[in-house]
Order: structure tokens, then C-alpha cells, then sequence
């Protein structure tokens, strides 16, 4: 009787197994260059999707800055805020003095910078404009507040100013009331009481762009 133990493969079929390895490495190494080049190409379209943003953020910045325009503007996502003593009174929808002359010498500059460049036209959608409130009181009339702020807002705009590329700002404007819902809901914060403006651009998700800080 033969004893398997003493079997040794023969050398056709230690020919076959190394055949078998090595395909299934060249099939693994073939696998990495794809996922490589994937990565690779995703990679620029990233890049290239975020350079108009880079840009015009760049833009605003310098030109707020020789213009002497003082405005607090986030420098990775461009979103400009102003809290709620620079536009408007405590609990109210109605733009006071300051908060009219304030968008006079904003509105403009940021207007005309952000369509200064035929790919920023092209690439940005929607300009939003947002209110939001803090935590303080009933939510529903947070939310009607908030909402209120950002149409008189656009609506100022709109009827009481004049600049050179109004026309296509208001194409694009989009008033959004966020309420409470970024507050602090342990504190009343006053920071939290503020209306912002932000680009939407090509490929953005609204839900993520109304969650950044």
C-alpha cells in the first residue's frame, strides 16, 4: 500500500500552482493600478471643483480689504456673517438705519466680485441668504423670524438699491429662514441671532451646506 506521506506533487502540477499565483498577482497588481488611477482622477476633479471656490474667496477678501468694507468672512468656506445688532433691532424684521448703509457698501462689492469672473458665474447657483435666532423662545416664531429677516433682506435689495450686476445677483439670491436650529439650545448666545450669506456652487449638496460651520 502507497503511504501519502511519501507523495510529492509532481513537477506539471507545481508548474500549474505557480502558474495560478502568479496570475492572481498580476490580476491584484492590474486591480491597484485601476484603483490608483480612480484615485488619481477623483483626486483633480476634487481639486478642480474647489478652485473656483478657493478663488473667489480670495477675491472677496482683498477686495472687502482695499475697499475698507469690515465684514466677518470665513476664509475656508467664504460665508460672510452678521449678527443681529448690524442689521436689525432685538426681535424685530424690520432693517434698521445701520443695517440699510451696511448692505449699501456691502451688496455691491460682493456682487460685483462674484461676477466679476465668467466661471464664477458659471459655477456658482444659488447666493443664500440666511437668518437664523437663537435658542430663546417659541421655535416656530424663531423660525417665521428668521425667515422674515432674510426676505427683507432680499427685498431691500431688490427695490432700494442700485449697482451695475444687481440684475443677475437677483437671479440667484435664495432666502432661506434656518430659525433655532444651529443655536445653542442650553444658552441664549446673541451670536447665534444673525443673518449670513454663502455661495452655493456646482455640485454641492444643500443639506451639507446648510450643516458647515
Amino acid at each position: 500500500m502507497n503511504n501519502f506521506s511519501d507523495w510529492e506533487p509532481t513537477p506539471q502540477i507545481e508548474e500549474d500552482n505557480s502558474s495560478v499565483l502568479l496570475a492572481i498577482g498580476d490580476m491584484m497588481s492590474g486591480l491597484l493600478m485601476i484603483f490608483a488611477l480612480l484615485f488619481i482622477t477623483v483626486s483633480l476633479q476634487l481639486s478642480e471643483r474647489s478652485e473656483p471656490r478657493r478663488n473667489v474667496i480670495e477675491e472677496l477678501m482683498n477686495t472687502f480689504r482695499a475697499n475698507n468694507v469690515k465684514i466677518d468672512l470665513d476664509e475656508k468656506t467664504g460665508v460672510i456673517t452678521f449678527k443681529e445688532n448690524i442689521l436689525f433691532p432685538e426681535n424685530s424684521a424690520q432693517l434698521s438705519a445701520a443695517g440699510k448703509s451696511t448692505l449699501q457698501s456691502f451688496i455691491p462689492v460682493y456682487s460685483d466680485v462674484i461676477f466679476s469672473n465668467p466661471k464664477y458665474q458659471q459655477e456658482i447657483t444659488r447666493v443664500v441668504i440666511e437668518g437664523h435666532t437663537s435658542s430663546s423662545g417659541n421655535d416656530n416664531a424663531n423660525l417665521r423670524l428668521s425667515l422674515l429677516r432674510s426676505f427683507a433682506v432680499a427685498e431691500y435689495i431688490s427695490s432700494e438699491m442700485k449697482f451695475e450686476t444687481k440684475s443677475q445677483l437677483e437671479e440667484k439670491i435664495l432666502a432661506s429662514g434656518r430659525g433655532e436650529i444651529e443655536a445653542n439650545p442650553n444658552i441664549d448666545d446673541p451670536n447665534d441671532r444673525k443673518v449670513i450669506f454663502r455661495l452655493q456652487f456646482k455640485g454641492d449638496n444643500l443639506s451639507e451646506i446648510f450643516t458647515s460651520k
